[in-house]
């Protein structure tokens, strides 16, 4: 009998990582903490762009991906083309279905998906809540990608993936709001003398600037400048995987393709007008909010960091 505390997990929600590194990271502790080597199958959820790719990247090192941001395309597609040919050459196998679906029809991927778990192998399916309706039968691990990664392990009466997708769908606009936001008030800063931060961190509907000394500046003004930016309505571009453009600034960036695409996109941007210092790590943390001012949008301030309002409920699936 396989016995694993994992296997007792309801759920864990993660902040999602706006930077390249850190979600791969992220990826690497999910695989030492929840993934078991008998799983075959794992579904991921999330709308494009949430950064499925990289997490898959961090969980399965040296996996071939399909299909991801940066344009893989293998064909024919190794599972169809095993599941075929009535020999699965490979242990492990990825498929993008919304980027697949395109080309195949979705009953001939659930049957290759059928097959290859039959033959002891293992699949990935990225955009799983598509399939899942032909597919019928749920994954073994559920990940959810958008403002938090959530992590279930499903039983017999769920979660179902669209639970997932009700959560994790309609987030990403925040985190997506926070890391333009984010970026603009380190430029601004930066426009002001302020040099960049020593480090950031992750907050719900926002972001933390993280300085070792206290900076002298007005916060007051800051928002002013911040907010003249977003009234512009500028372009944010992506340039490569180190920049992006804001107007006509360029701006080293660990995330450029996690961004909204003009600065009007930011809604119910605000700081927190004080520098607040955690006395454990001796920071001093800047607070930004994204969202609608309400108290189900105020931070929820990550572990290390110093809570600045009153959390809501916990959430429950």
């Amino acid at each position: 009998m396989r016995v694993a505390i994992h296997e007792y997990l309801m759920e864990a929600s993660y902040f999602a990582p706006r930077g390249k590194v850190r979600i791969i990271e992220l990826g690497r502790s999910i695989a030492h903490r929840y993934i078991d080597p008998g799983d075959k199958l794992i579904g991921l959820i999330g709308d494009a762009g949430a950064g499925k790719s990289l997490l898959i990247r961090g969980i399965f090192p040296g996996l071939e991906l399909t299909n991801d941001d940066d344009g893989i395309n293998v064909r024919p597609l190794p599972l169809i083309r095993d599941a075929e040919g009535g020999h699965f050459k490979s242990h492990t196998y990825h498929v993008d279905v919304r980027f697949e679906t395109a080309f195949t029809q979705p009953y001939v991927i659930a049957e290759a998906v059928k097959k290859a778990i039959a033959s002891d192998r293992r699949v990935i399916l990225e955009h799983f809540d598509l399939l899942y309706p032909v597919l019928e039968i749920n994954a073994e691990v559920l990940i959810g990608v958008g403002e938090e990664v959530i992590v279930t392990r499903p039983g017999v009466f769920g979660p179902v993936p669209q639970d997932i997708v009700n959560l994790v769908f309609p987030s990403l606009k925040y985190r997506k709001m926070a890391h333009s936001a984010e970026d603009i008030t380190a430029m601004v800063l930066a426009e002001m003398g302020i040099s960049k931060p020593d480090d950031h961190s992750d907050i719900r509907h926002g972001f933390l600037l993280e300085f070792e000394e206290k900076p002298n500046i007005d916060l007051v003004e800051v928002e002013q400048k911040v907010h003249a930016i977003i009234d512009a309505n500028e372009v944010i571009k992506y340039q490569n995987e180190s920049k992006i453009k804001i107007g006509g600034c360029e701006w080293d960036c660990t995330g450029p393709r996690l961004h909204v695409c003009r600065t009007g996109d930011i809604i119910g941007y605000r700081l927190i007008k004080d520098f607040k210092c955690d006395p454990i790590s001796n920071l001093y943390i800047l607070a930004g909010l994204v969202g609608e001012n309400n108290m189900d949008s105020e931070p929820i301030i990550c572990p290390r960091s110093m809570a600045l309002l009153q959390a809501p409920p916990v959430r429950k699936i």
